[in-house]
């Protein structure tokens, strides 16, 4: 065996090691007893608790476990990504695990703490100034250091396996297994990549489960149109709700596996998030509050045509990540605007 070989096979271990040091996430059951006396009842996939504090981490892992069985990553090798900030900080802490120097390119706004997040994993951070400016920036990082651009824009849809192998759809099903209503009547995510879509939409069909799945679209994002004109030269202004959203259309988003899209305003995405984060008691990111938009206007069409199930979805990070953006009244104020009026809308469908 080659050193460069046993370097890939140790390198495998530490990540599959990694993975066995952490539990599965929890699934919140939401208290809206209003909603529960229609039949309605809701989840939230709690995904901040992973070692990185996002969904990220599981797109992470199997990036890098893809990228080394594929011989793109070796020792030594420089690993490059393009990312508003999740993903990047989930690869920085990979790259810290297999002693890789890492660099992630992110649009200049990118929160603070997250940035924060990639440095203290020891990853270093390339700003562009503009989202659609990511993606040239990577591809001329990693020629420049010999390295490997990660690309999870494209790669995300084909590094998970969908049929199972604990993913996040398989997790899902099997904490549903004994609620009142054990297959969702909907699941909802947010779409960045497209890579957690193309999973679970995967996963429904092969495992023949009558749930459907509906992404939250955020203002400016592309992927609403495109799912509607299926023309991938699309683009778009681009989504103001980090990590979801897109200005352009991703090789990773199937639109064939989403059966519904919700396009959801900016200023209902932040109402719901400050909501649900005083429903829970602790803060979740904007784009769980973008995710909760759907499932409540979901809700909303079930219940008038008397339609009982589940609507489960995911809290993609924690809202510590977001004091000096999101969470900031100044700084929410000056880029969207007074949202009085959404706060009003949300809480009133939340209270059914």
């Amino acid at each position: 065996m080659t050193d460069s070989i046993q370097w890939v096979h140790q390198a495998i271990a530490r990540i599959e090691a990694d993975f066995c040091r952490s539990a599965d996430t929890h699934l919140i059951d939401l208290p809206l007893p209003t909603w529960h006396a229609h039949g309605i009842d809701f989840y939230l996939k709690d995904e901040s608790t992973h070692p990185t504090g996002s969904l990220k981490h599981r797109l992470a892992r199997s990036l890098f476990l893809y990228a080394l069985c594929n011989g793109w990553v070796r020792e030594g090798t420089t690993v490059v990504e393009a990312s508003s900030g999740s993903t990047a900080v989930s690869e920085a802490y990979f790259a810290r695990l297999l002693g890789l120097p890492f660099i992630a390119v992110v649009p200049r706004g990118t929160s603070q703490e997250k940035l924060e997040q990639i440095t203290h994993y020891g990853g270093h951070c390339h700003f562009v100034d503009k989202a659609g400016e990511v993606y040239a920036a990577a591809q001329s990082l990693a020629h420049e250091t010999g390295g490997h651009y990660m690309d999870q824009f494209t790669n995300a849809e084909r590094a998970t396996d969908w049929r199972g192998n604990n993913n996040i759809a398989q997790s899902m099903f099997e904490q549903m297994a004994h609620e009142r209503h054990p297959v969702p009547r909907w699941i909802v995510v947010g779409a960045g990549t497209g890579g957690t879509s193309a999973t679970i939409g995967r996963f429904l069909r092969y495992r023949r489960h009558a749930s459907q799945l509906c992404v939250a679209d955020p203002a400016g994002s592309v992927f609403s149109a495109y799912h509607r004109l299926r023309d991938p030269a699309l683009t778009a202004a681009g989504s103001r709700i980090e990590g979801i959203g897109r200005p352009r259309v991703e090789p990773s988003f199937i639109p064939a596996l989403v059966d519904r899209m919700v396009e959801v305003p900016d200023a209902d995405s932040l109402a719901a998030m400050h909501a649900l984060s005083d429903l829970l008691g602790r803060r979740v990111g904007p784009s769980t509050g973008t995710n909760l938009v759907a499932m409540l206007a979901l809700a909303q069409e079930m219940k008038a045509r008397g339609e009982p199930g589940a609507i489960l979805s995911l809290l993609c990070d924690s809202g510590e990540r977001y004091l000096q953006t999101y969470f900031d009244t100044a700084w929410a104020l000056e880029r969207f605007g007074d949202g009085t009026a959404a706060r009003q809308r949300v809480q009133a469908l939340l209270e059914g």
